[in-house]
């Protein structure tokens, strides 16, 4: 999902611009269920389904069926009261997920009659400055969207509310185990995930691979592989590779990469050192530096990461990007689709479990200062912890570039024709998904080193001289900006 005015559609560079921001400054039961979509029940009061008999206005978090938000629990007899209002901000991001969020909006509303949502579209390049002069007005949204890289510091600084005790504690159970921490500080839950993204699948033309004696279904599974078949394709007009190319794509794009090599990322679990001057480091750094020393990557980018125009184009037999890189395939080059390839990126030795891409995306919260707190999160546990068709339609606008970060979800795509019958979904969803990582949440100038000493070997430097430089780069910025034990996620442990 891609905000507008440049953010890439994995959110991960404005995920660690903003925790790099914040780091330095500082739902239904399980009863009656007639309720589960959001429609009412009962007499027509219950607003998503919370309620075990459906009798209540939003029922409460365990189930029980009480009455807030103005609601009765007398089978609805009672005249419902007047609507409590929600400001609900989403940033904008495709037209067609801002219609979707639109459409479920004026949904929610006209099937309970306790709360009536408000929602307003906020364009990337204006949500920094209006949040931030909202809150200090004491005008902030009741709830709003939030990409995951920002939610332990902002639960760190009280900027957002736990949703324990607020959604039923069982719509947690059913989020899939590897992001469950994605939306977690303190030992609560701070939000609730609505889709994640994976940053690294490999594209490749099947086409091509064919031309050049190469099978089309059986893409690399090593790193060496991805480059011994690189050189193969390459030929007047077409790059064998395309992927990150320079230091500030390759900061965020390469963390899966550092994750499946290394083992961890570039700092301790505490903060206070860098941990890069090791193996996996100087393999994610080789790999790098041997694609574009052989020439078969482009001297110059041809486009940013997130764009898979060089490659619908037909100037890149493979390219390396995100989830987001179906969407487009889909939707721009329609006559191409037939004749690509997708493919888990290849591990550094070719283990399928091995880590090679982080995943990105984007939840709901409510504001730590919302005086509507249980109806905030009455919406939040209809729109993405509800009904699982109200988010395989997302899925489906998005051209299931995106995927569910919900097990029944991803059960109740299974008898959905669209989605049980696409092949690259299925693909990601099974051998990327689960074993990807969680996108850091440190400041971005670390990441900044990292690449800046991959984007410096590429171009000749010793590997050990680049790691080296990088290492005292960002120990100099730990000490600088007093970085040491201030990870939000180790101090709630």
């Amino acid at each position: 999902m891609q905000p507008k005015k440049g953010i890439h559609y994995g959110t991960a560079l404005l995920s660690l611009m903003l925790a790099s921001s914040l780091a330095l400054t500082a739902c239904g039961g399980s009863g009656g269920g007639n309720g589960s979509n959001g429609n009412a029940a009962n007499g027509g009061n219950a607003a998503n389904g919370n309620a075990s008999g459906g009798n209540g206005a939003n029922g409460a978090a365990d189930g029980s069926g009480a009455a807030d938000a103005g609601g009765t629990n007398d089978g609805g007899n009672a005249a419902p009261a007047e609507k409590t209002t929600i400001e609900f901000w989403a940033n904008q991001f495709e037209n067609t997920t801002n219609d979707w969020f639109k459409k479920w909006v004026a949904e929610f509303n006209k099937s309970q009659d306790a709360v009536e949502v408000k929602i307003q579209i906020v364009p990337g390049d204006a949500w920094a400055q209006k949040m931030k002069a909202a809150q200090a007005a004491g005008k902030a949204p009741d709830l709003y969207t939030m990409n995951y890289g920002s939610i332990a510091n902002s639960a760190k600084l009280a900027q957002i509310q736990p949703l324990d005790g607020l959604i039923d504690g069982g719509k947690f159970d059913d989020v899939y185990d590897n992001i469950k921490d994605f939306v977690s500080a303190q030992g609560k839950f701070y939000a609730y995930p609505m889709l994640v993204e994976p940053s690294a699948v490999l594209y490749y033309r099947k086409d091509l691979y064919e031309k050049a004696g190469l099978d089309p279904e059986k893409p690399p599974a090593t790193w060496d592989e991805l480059l011994a078949n690189g050189k193969k394709l390459t030929e007047k007009g077409i790059f064998g590779l395309g992927t990150g190319g320079n230091a500030g794509d390759i900061g965020w794009s390469s963390w899966g990469l550092q994750y499946g090599a290394a083992g961890h990322l570039a700092l301790t679990d505490d903060w206070s050192k860098a941990d890069v001057l090791n193996d996996g480091y100087r393999a994610v750094v080789d790999f790098y530096a041997n694609a574009y020393k052989s020439g078969i990557m482009p001297k110059q980018p041809l486009a940013g990461y997130t764009d898979m125009a060089p490659f619908g184009q037909g100037k890149l037999a493979q390219q390396v990007n995100g989830s987001w890189g179906i969407g487009q395939l889909r939707n721009d080059y329609k006559t191409l689709l037939d004749k690509v390839g997708v493919a888990p990126m290849p591990s550094k030795d070719g283990d399928p479990s091995a880590t090679t891409a982080t995943l990105g995306g984007w939840s709901l919260v409510v504001d730590g200062k919302s005086k509507h707190a249980q109806q905030a999160a009455t919406f939040i546990g209809y729109l993405l912890a509800g009904d699982p068709n109200i988010m395989i339609d997302f899925f489906k606008t998005a051209q299931f570039s995106k995927f569910s970060p919900r097990k029944s979800v991803d059960e109740a795509m299974k008898a959905d024709p669209a989605a049980s019958q696409d092949p690259w979904r299925a693909l990601i969803a099974e051998k990327v998904i689960p074993f990807a990582k969680a996108e850091p949440i440190y400041p971005y100038d670390v990441s900044l080193a990292v690449s800046t000493a991959i984007e410096s070997a590429m171009k000749g430097t010793d590997t050990e001289k680049a790691l080296e430089k990088a290492d005292k780069d960002i120990n100099d910025f730990i000490a600088k900006s007093k970085l040491a034990g201030t990870n939000p996620k180790q101090a709630q442990q």
